[in-house]
């Protein structure tokens, strides 16, 4: 049976240069040079309050409509802003941390600070809301000396206010939307009337100026700044641009929850509506089971955004809605023209199972494309802005952008360097330099593989982290990377995440962590169950891998699967503010999830797959 057609919107054709490097690596990069880029990131903010001054930038919920910024009060509201920053001595070296999530002041005052130079840092909430301790607000305060910490409500951000004001070492303004003892409101600061020293400031602002500090621990828990500059970022919404033609076409419209914090969301996806016009609707959902994530079916419903961004685990609650209501999938796909996961790697079963929902609902199916990048790297590096039939590619370089695949232990590491990549970590030069290799390009320590080298434009396989893999007892190679992403796929939506496990075993297990809505269907007839004791359970997901198995050799078998209750913990690492399981962490925590999985009696809360 032939497939429908997929509606793929205007993106430019893949060209690319590669050149053999000694040891089987190779340099690519694409073809076509990097258009104009603009010197400071508040050109695109000016432009379109002049152009569109009354059209809607970003909007948020509020009560059962939205609350609406247009492009002209934004730049009126970020001006005021401004001048309020530099009254209060804000800089490079007292920048402004944002505790809250996305929303309108947020915005407003990450804009404030792109105008006149201070560098904003938005912190994750789960740094705030979620944590027993704050340590990591205490480590992020001593590093960054910020002059003034702001949250939109007072009351449950006052903890985290009273640790970052604890940790400082110099005065700390507050400053709240919400009446808050010993804080300013928000409504002071703009106030101010713009003067001869914006003007100065602003007139100041360029390539080199930092424009936001954006936090990264990695493995080992310890907070990074990435110096986040006006020219890297303005430089990558130019490839960005170059290589999806479409959004200059038309605006985007996107409803969005990615944290701010994070690159995915506060510079892929903001910066892509603030450089071409477009409107965000801040998305108040979630991409978790039930409650969590009903608020985003029902910004969907109504506003039918043009490109869907998520990471896989939001994709995957969505497309159960889809197929479950066939009127949201009608008012969904009617007028997207992207869907895009990053973050991780999409099982294949998600990607089915959106493309067979857009077939039902309109008749043909929708772009399905990805990206990859870090916060380092702005962050696009490479960009699947092609027709693909299946998850896997991460794409091409952009234009600007050298993509290095350099032999490391046995594996292809990617390395990157351009006008988007970071000059290094705030206070942090011995970091800084242990980043860049001999020939400047940033070491990401992601590892992975052209799917032609004789075809380079085909674009390149992700192979995940090149110190991650492991040998079996055998002597063969486990690729981790690739193994998890096939065997969540190969469970049917049934695990949320998982963490390879098996060195010097027979064969890899898993340590997972169940899908509560996937786990809840299955266990219709039996509720109440612990659903990772539950033998009906055990014996859907055992049936599921053993028809995996049968089509693997034994580096790609999973033999048992250790079904984790406890969730992965925030504090300590294991869990990342977008939602994914830091893998590393995780392994580290808990030593004993090998010996618990391949245990001679195997527990209850282990399924026995073959």
């Amino acid at each position: 049976m032939t497939a429908p057609p997929r509606r793929v919107p205007h993106v430019a054709a893949p060209a690319i240069d590669h050149e053999p490097r000694p040891g089987g690596g190779c340099l690519l990069r694409a073809r076509a040079p990097l258009g104009p880029v603009p010197p400071r990131l508040g050109v695109w903010l000016e432009r379109w309050a002049a152009e569109r001054p009354r059209e809607t930038f970003l909007a948020e919920r509020a009560g059962d409509g939205w609350r609406r910024l247009s492009w002209a009060d934004a730049l009126d509201q970020a001006q005021r802003l401004g001048q309020a920053l530099l009254e209060r001595g804000a800089s490079p070296e007292r920048p402004t941390l944002i505790l809250s999530g996305n929303g309108i002041e947020h915005g407003l005052l990450t804009l404030a600070g792109y105008l006149v130079g201070a560098p904003v840092v938005p912190v994750s909430v789960a740094y705030s809301l979620r944590s027993a301790d704050h340590a990591q607000l205490r480590a992020i305060t001593q590093l960054l000396t910020p002059g003034l910490v702001f949250a939109a409500e007072g009351e449950p951000y006052a903890a985290a206010l009273d640790a970052v004001a604890a940790a400082s070492e110099a005065p700390l303004e507050r400053v709240t939307c919400s009446p808050t003892p010993g804080a300013t409101p928000f409504a002071e600061l703009l106030r101010s009337t713009p003067g001869d020293g914006f003007r100065e400031a602003a007139a100041a602002v360029g390539p080199q100026s930092v424009a936001k500090l954006l936090l990264t621990s990695g493995s080992t828990g310890a907070p990074k700044a990435v110096l986040n500059t006006h020219g890297m970022l303005c430089a990558n919404q130019q490839a960005l641009a170059q290589a999806w033609p479409f959004v200059e076409e038309a605006p985007p419209v996107l409803v969005d929850w990615l944290p701010w914090s994070h690159t995915f969301g506060g510079n892929h996806d903001l910066h892509l509506v603030l450089r071409n016009g477009g409107t965000l609707y801040v998305d108040d959902g979630r991409p978790q089971p039930g409650a969590a994530f009903a608020p985003t079916l029902r910004n969907l419903r109504e506003v039918r955004p043009t490109i869907q961004f998520n990471v896989p685990a939001g994709h995957a609650l969505l497309v159960q809605a889809l197929e479950q209501d066939p009127a949201l999938a009608r008012a969904f796909f009617e007028r997207v023209q992207a869907v895009f996961y990053a973050g991780a790697a999409l099982p294949q079963d998600t990607w089915a199972r959106l493309d067979a929902a857009a077939e039902r609902a309109i008749g043909e199916r929708v772009w399905l494309t990805t990206a990859w990048g870090a916060t380092e790297t702005s962050p696009l590096v490479t960009s699947a802005h092609f027709p693909a039939e299946a998850a896997g590619n991460i794409g091409v370089p952009v234009p600007g952008c050298e993509l290095l695949l350099a032999p490391v232990d046995g594996k292809l590491e990617l390395r990157v360097r351009g006008p988007n990549v970071t000059p290094g970590y705030h206070r942090d030069p011995k970091r800084t330099r242990a980043a860049f290799d001999a020939e400047g390009f940033y070491r990401t320590g992601d590892a992975a593989t052209l799917f032609d080298p004789e075809a380079p434009a085909r674009g390149v396989r992700f192979s995940g982290r090149v110190a991650e893999d492991f040998k079996l007892r055998s002597g063969t190679w486990v690729h981790v990377g690739a193994l998890r992403t096939a065997a969540l796929s190969a469970a049917g939506g049934l695990l949320s995440a998982a963490v390879v496990l098996g060195q010097d075993r027979e064969r890899p297990a898993l340590a997972a962590w169940l899908d509560p809505g996937e786990a809840a269907r299955v266990l219709a007839g039996a509720p109440g169950e612990d659903p990772t004791r539950a033998p009906a359970l055990h014996a859907a997901l055992a049936a599921r891998l053993q028809a995996y198995n049968a089509q693997q050799g034994s580096s790609r078998q999973i033999a048992r699967v250790l079904l984790l209750a406890d969730a992965p913990s925030l504090d300590a690492g294991e869990l990342t503010d977008k939602g994914y399981v830091n893998a590393g962490r995780v392994l580290e925590r808990r030593p004993d999830l090998a010996q618990r999985a391949y245990a001679p009696e195997p527990a209850a809360d282990v399924v026995v797959v073959d």
